[in-house]
């Protein structure tokens, strides 16, 4: 299995995960999802890393998804569309780390790539980046959480359009349902994608890892069972909180703010 598949890099405490096979759209085929399950695990220890950008090589796609080759010529690959291990789950890859993961998507993200995007706490976007749910088209039914994860996100009635048709979303128009948070061209995704980085990971790891869980969890339940959550969350972790303690972070937080609002130029 080559490393090739999955490129690192990590400077300024920000890890850059690359999916590498621009010749085949980088399809999850099992040596990228293994790789990828390695990769996140790695970052996810390394005291180094205090945010994530997952991106694809190329322009062309963030990932097709699921390697349609590899699925018709291998017996049981298709047992991928419903994998628990993270080796076999790039959407489980992912969850594995506790740090932020910007998921910077520079071209079409398709079926499993469209779930892969999901994973990710944040998206932006290139103006060439599309997504599609083709798992009607394929007669695949999703396995990795998109037919539950995108109602949530633009709309019951939005994602069975995606899903019934299997059209192209556009980046402009993902932006507009509440898919992305930013649309950029192509040669500025990846700053902005540092930028965030960057602002997230002055950040405590630790409070935001748990914040990050907090969100996550309350997500998959009701509104008010979610309330509930962070009322039992908050209460256990704000008494253990010294009022110096908030005293030197608000000032910190008065300083960033007059350094963001100084005139430009």
């Amino acid at each position: 299995m080559s490393d090739d598949v999955v490129l690192l890099e990590v400077a300024d405490g920000i890890a850059t995960v690359t999916l590498n096979r621009p010749q085949a759209m980088n399809a999850l085929n099992r040596a990228l999802r293994q790789r990828l399950a390695a990769v996140m695990r790695a970052v996810n220890a390394d005291d180094n890393v205090r945010a994530v950008i997952l991106t694809g090589a190329g322009e062309r796609a963030f990932t097709a998804g699921l390697d349609l080759k590899e699925l018709g010529s291998e017996a049981g690959a298709l047992g991928s569309a419903n994998a628990t291990d993270p080796a076999d789950n790039p959407v489980k890859a992912i969850e594995l780390c506790c740090k932020p993961v910007i998921g910077a998507i520079n071209g079409v993200a398709i079926t499993g790539g469209f779930e892969v995007a999901l994973a990710c706490d944040v998206l932006v976007a290139s103006s060439n980046a599309r997504f599609a749910d083709t798992h009607a088209r394929v007669g695949i039914v999703p396995g990795w959480g998109l037919s539950q994860k995108l109602s949530r996100m633009i709309g019951i009635s939005r994602a069975k359009e995606l899903a019934f048709t299997g059209n192209f979303l556009d980046a402009a128009t993902a932006h507009s349902w509440g898919l992305v948070n930013h649309v950029v061209a192509p040669d500025e995704l990846l700053r902005l994608a540092r930028r965030l980085a960057s602002d997230m990971a002055g950040i405590d790891p630790g409070f935001l890892a748990t914040y990050k869980r907090l969100i996550d969890d309350g997500f998959a339940m009701s509104f008010g069972e979610g309330l509930a959550l962070e009322a039992e969350r908050s209460s256990a972790a704000n008494s253990a909180v010294a009022p110096e303690e908030v005293e030197a972070r608000r000032a910190a937080v008065q300083q960033r703010g007059r350094q963001n609002s100084a005139p430009q130029g």
